[in-house]
């Protein structure tokens, strides 16, 4: 599977409509969505789709946004799924050109416009490394060592809960970093 290291964006136009294709990290979905609707106020359709890994689940979703029933969002969807794609989201934003392009026209539009977006900028694509969370409980004059041993073995700190005596964590990383990690942490 595959992931993003970064936005990437690209435009295409088609019978005078243009298409801006946005591919980014999912966790930016939201946030880039509503400013894309403010910085392009006259676009006509703002169409998404995407695909996270949620509780070792795939989630998919996508819109059509106004545009006929599947001639929009499941061709972005398919896209992102034949570059096998994970935790990325695309949105299209179209500016009507004043030509009916047909659902088949549209099919090919949005399809053209994401897979173009996908080829432009290829060193954006990383290579999607599972990774697992695991708790641990450390006292406080172990917590820096903790801290220091996980930046260097790339462990995400998700969450701490500081108690009287101990702290509990939530860490995240992927299997052979979380044991190389656990075992540096357990040596000394």
């Amino acid at each position: 599977m595959k992931t993003l290291n970064q936005k990437i964006k690209h435009s295409i136009e088609v019978k005078k409509s243009n298409f801006l294709s946005f591919i980014l990290p999912y966790i930016e979905f939201e946030e880039q969505m509503q400013a894309l609707k403010t910085k392009h106020p006259k676009a006509v359709h703002f169409v998404f789709a995407y695909r996270k890994i949620e509780d070792g689940q795939i989630i998919e979703r996508f819109s059509d946004d106004g545009e006929p029933k599947g001639s929009s969002g499941m061709p972005v969807l398919n896209v992102l799924r034949g570059y096998d794609m994970i935790n990325v989201a695309a949105i299209v934003v179209r500016y009507f050109g004043g030509t009916l392009l047909g659902v088949g026209g549209l099919v090919r539009a949005y399809t053209q416009s994401v897979v173009d977006c996908i080829k432009s900028h290829p060193l954006a694509l990383d290579e999607y490394l599972k990774k697992e969370s695991f708790d641990m409980v450390c006292e406080y004059p172990a917590f820096s060592r903790l801290k220091y041993l996980a930046k260097q073995y790339e462990v995400e700190i998700i969450k701490e809960d500081f108690g009287a005596y101990e702290i509990s964590l939530r860490l995240q990383a992927t299997l052979e970093l979380k044991e190389a990690f656990l075992q540096a942490y357990q040596n000394d």
